[in-house]
This record gives C-alpha cells, structure tokens and sequence, in this order.
C-alpha cells in the first residue's frame, strides 16, 4: 500500500501557512521531512493525523491506497514530552491508547518493542530520562496499532547515542511492514535511514531528494536551498 499527500495546502484566518506539498510513503519505507523553523513541517503532521486547529482550511487529498485517510489510521509520535500525562503512569498511558483504539495491549511487550524493561511501565514521565519518554511516546503511537507513523522531531534535545538509538528504532518499524515518516532538523540522521527527503521552505516544498544526494557538498541536490542546508548541517557537525 502507498500513503499519497497530493497538493497539500493549509491556510488559517491570517492567510495561507502550507502550499502544494505532495508526497508518497510505502509500506516498509522511511520518507524524511526538513527544513528550517517555521517551514510548516508540524502542519504536515498535524493535517495527516486530522489534529488541525479548528480555524484551519485544509485542501488537497492524503489517501491510502486510493481511500481518504481515516480517524486513527496514522499515528503521531510528538514533538513535545508535555503530550504524556503527568499523573498518569506509563503503562496506564501505553493502555489507554490501545483502549482507544479498541484493541488489546500487551503493555512489557510494547515497552520492549521500543527497547524499554518492563519496569518502565510502573514510572511516572517525571522518572524518564529525555531518551526514555522519547520512547514511551513511541509506544503510545504504536499501541494504536497504526500501520503508518508520523514521528515530529523525535530526537530533539537528546545527545548522540540516545538520538542514534530512536532512529533505530523508526528504521526497524519500517523494515517490520510499517510506513515511517520522520519530521527533522537533522538531516544527517534522515540520511541514515530515510530513502527520500522532502525539503520544504517557508510553508512550500523546495524539492523530494534520495538519500544519497545529500553526500559531500550536496552537488547533486537540485536547489540551492537545499544545498544550503544540508551545507550548514555539515559545518555545524564539523564545529561540534
């Protein structure tokens, strides 16, 4: 099966924030998507999982396999740690979304999906390392049963190992049968484990690139924006 955005577009009452982004995503790929703050990438996110404000104007069709996108059909791993209850355990959250979602859960075999001990479901999101709560929001999108995942900056604020290991993580859903997209800033990481890399730009899409494009000094990269960022990527690892 293939999950198609064609022509999305979402405006507010201020005026327009994303114009004519389209892309595809199979079963058993990983599609990235980047670009500089404010380029409208959570929006993308946001449309796919119809969690758009009220006030949004949506246009344009997301389908699977020719079919509109249904409630709950694709899952949402958030940005923000804040989406994990407080006062809610971990594993009465990971069953919650399963409940939800009108399916049984097998609440140690979802943590040790992700990579987490069983423990872990006893713990409150204040006990969670930033690599940990990164995961049990993993678990959570997962527990829906989605086929199809939308993970928004999964590894932002997490230092190298623990970033290395959540994109592990998205790659090996994708090579079990699910369809990933990942929304970054590090475009690096997108390379290790996307085949295609959707660069949008102040609410537009520049260009949908391989992976191995974004080699050397990007020569291969058809628009210049593109080449600018994946240039800058570079010389900020350099200085790290």
């Amino acid at each position: 099966m293939t999950l198609r955005i064609e022509n999305l577009a979402v405006s507010f009452p201020t005026g327009p924030v994303l114009e004519g982004v389209s892309l595809s995503l199979d079963c058993g790929e990983v599609v990235g998507l980047t670009g500089t703050s404010g380029a409208g990438k959570s929006i993308v996110a946001e449309a796919l999982v119809g969690a758009l404000p009220p006030d949004a104007t949506r246009t344009g069709r997301i389908t699977i396999a020719d079919v509109p996108v249904g409630p709950r059909t694709v899952a949402l791993v958030p940005q923000r740690l804040d989406a994990l209850d407080p006062l809610a355990t971990v594993g009465s959250q990971i069953q919650r979304f399963a409940q939800l979602a009108d399916r049984p859960i097998d609440v140690p075999g979802a943590l040790a999906s992700v990579g987490l001990p069983s423990q872990t479901a006893r713990l409150y999101p204040h006990e969670l390392s930033g690599g940990m709560a990164r995961r049990v929001l993993l678990a959570t999108a997962l527990a829906t049963g989605a086929d199809w995942i939308v993970a928004d900056e999964p590894t932002v604020g997490l230092d190298t190992a623990a970033a290395t290991r959540v994109l592990s993580l998205l790659a090996d859903l994708a090579a079990a049968g699910r369809g990933v997209i990942v929304i970054s800033h590090d475009v690096p990481g997108l390379v290790g484990i996307a085949s295609r890399i959707v660069i949008l730009r102040q609410g537009r899409q520049v260009e949908t690139a391989l992976a191995e494009a974004f080699s050397g000094a990007g020569t291969a990269l058809r628009d210049a924006f593109s080449r600018a960022l994946w240039n800058a990527q570079l010389a900020s690892d350099t200085q790290c």
